[in-house]
């Protein structure tokens, strides 16, 4: 029995680490080969903030399975029954908040100006790179999302000389 309420709470902690990110650095599998649109901006300041977990079900329902199976096999088959039903109330109960928990993320919202004088703001999930204001960034748009990236240094090269007719 303990065997099952262990492999249950692992089941449930792998669901809940599996949830999708905000992370910049991750591009989720369907938006890969899609052409994605690029537009430039400027960063006007950059903030943190929480990415509130989420509630799915998946928390809850795993801890009230889990706590049911625990409860159950407490005392006799009557006692066994009523400490079931509680285990499974108390288990929602946790299972839920482990959930919410373990799906919030640490962000940071980014405030733009665009070349065209609008102002936007994305939030993303902490990357790789630290935003500073001032810094030239692209936005790229994917399936609705979009991310913040600095962007790249374009370096200039030496100018050719054009080709003369008839070479």
């Amino acid at each position: 029995m303990k065997f099952l309420v262990s492999t249950l709470a692992i089941a449930a902690m792998a669901t809940l680490s599996a949830c999708s990110t905000t992370n910049p650095d991750v591009v989720q599998r369907g938006d890969a080969q899609r052409l994605a649109l690029v537009q430039d901006a400027t960063v006007l300041s950059v903030r943190p903030v929480v990415v509130d977990g989420t509630q799915s079900g998946i928390g809850g329902a795993a801890g009230a399975v889990t706590g049911a199976i625990a409860g159950s096999s407490v005392g006799g088959r009557r006692e066994g029954q009523v400490v079931g039903v509680i285990g499974a109330v108390v288990g929602a109960v946790v299972g839920n908040a482990i959930e919410r928990n373990a799906t919030r993320e640490e962000a940071i919202e980014i405030l733009l100006q665009m070349r065209n004088g609008e102002r936007r703001s994305v939030v993303q999930a902490k990357g790789e790179e630290n935003f500073a204001a001032g810094e030239a960034v692209i936005l790229t748009t994917t399936g609705g999302k979009t991310r913040v990236t600095r962007a790249p240094v374009v370096q200039q090269s030496a100018a050719r000389p054009a080709p003369t007719p008839g070479q």
